[in-house]
């Protein structure tokens, strides 16, 4: 069914910009139409995540152009998630889309996520039909991924994208949440677990280049497992275990070898290569256990998620 079949909703569209003030203007003018045509009341809210450029500059003259947008200062770069949720929280009606700044997400294939949205989902993505970044990039992303999928628990994980349409009622699950260590995608599973996803265009970057890289994606990755997922422990506990089992056939190798022949193993290489391989996987495991005891010194701290400078068109 369509929306122009039944009442239209009110939709609340968020962005986090960073050094976006070339893309912003041609955003506008681009979500208007769109917005105006899908819903009955609308906004867009600008969240400013420490741009070095004048992009907070652009949203102040835009918000004073259209009394539908609305722009928040962050005090300082917090990073997408993080400023992304500060967006969530501020927004005023009951659909709720973010999507980037840098034109690939079409405004014009916004109608596709809200009809799927329409099937009885809470969640829905806006999957690309065809990658369009380097190898690294594609590696990296498909990491994060797979650390999605275990922090989530949903095969949805592997059709996520920054381009999602949800319920407003979704961010009461998360209401409390504080860490500085933020994963959208991980908090809306909090409070549904209906997600779905919808092949939608994607258009190439034409101004300025992705703030992901392969080093920052990985990071998020790595985020996500250690603060939203016992996985890597798991994997910890598994690997001690292997290597138990691995010691035990080592020791009956040495005795049988003994016991059959009267000779021992050649000594050091041997001693040399099992205790090299043994201490691996106890740095390995102490290194994951050092993450999560890492996270919750952060979370003694009380670090804030973002720290708000300012705020245009407060109602």
């Amino acid at each position: 069914m369509s929306f122009s079949d039944t009442i239209k909703p009110s939709i609340s569209v968020v962005i986090p910009v960073y050094n976006s003030e070339l893309t912003l203007p041609r955003l506008v003018e681009r979500l208007l139409p769109v917005l105006s045509g899908l819903a009955r009341d609308y906004e867009l809210v600008l969240v400013n995540d420490g741009s070095r450029d004048q992009s907070w500059s652009v949203i102040q003259r835009l918000a004073v152009e259209h009394q539908w947008i609305r722009g928040i200062n962050l005090m300082r770069n917090y990073g997408q998630h993080n400023a992304i949720l500060c967006g969530i929280r501020a927004a005023r009606f009951n659909i709720l889309v973010t999507m980037d700044d840098d034109l690939q997400h079409p405004p014009e294939e916004l109608p596709k996520l809200l009809a799927k949205l329409e099937e009885g989902l809470d969640v829905v993505y806006g999957t690309p039909e065809e990658e369009q970044h380097g190898l690294l990039r594609d590696v990296a992303s498909m990491i994060t991924k797979i650390a999605l999928q275990s922090a989530m628990g949903t095969e949805t994980a592997r059709g996520v994208s920054a381009w999602r349409v949800f319920s407003t009622q979704l961010r009461d699950a998360f209401a409390g949440y504080h860490s500085p260590f933020v994963s959208i995608d991980v908090l809306l599973t909090w409070g549904t677990t209906k997600f779905g996803s919808v092949r939608v265009r994607y258009d190439p970057r034409t101004i300025g280049k992705s703030n992901y890289s392969f080093r920052k994606l990985v990071r998020h990755a790595m985020n996500m497992m250690t603060g939203f997922s016992v996985l890597p422990l798991q994997l910890a506990s598994i690997i001690g275990f292997v290597f138990t089992l691995f010691g035990i056939g080592v020791l009956f190798f040495v005795l049988g070898r003994y016991l059959i022949t009267g000779t021992n193993v050649a000594g050091f290489p041997f001693l040399a290569s099992i205790i090299a391989i043994f201490s691996g996987a106890q740095l390995f495991a102490l290194g994951i256990i050092g993450e999560y005891l890492a996270r919750m010194h952060f979370r003694t701290m009380d670090k804030p998620t973002y720290t708000v400078r300012q705020i245009t068109n407060t109602l």
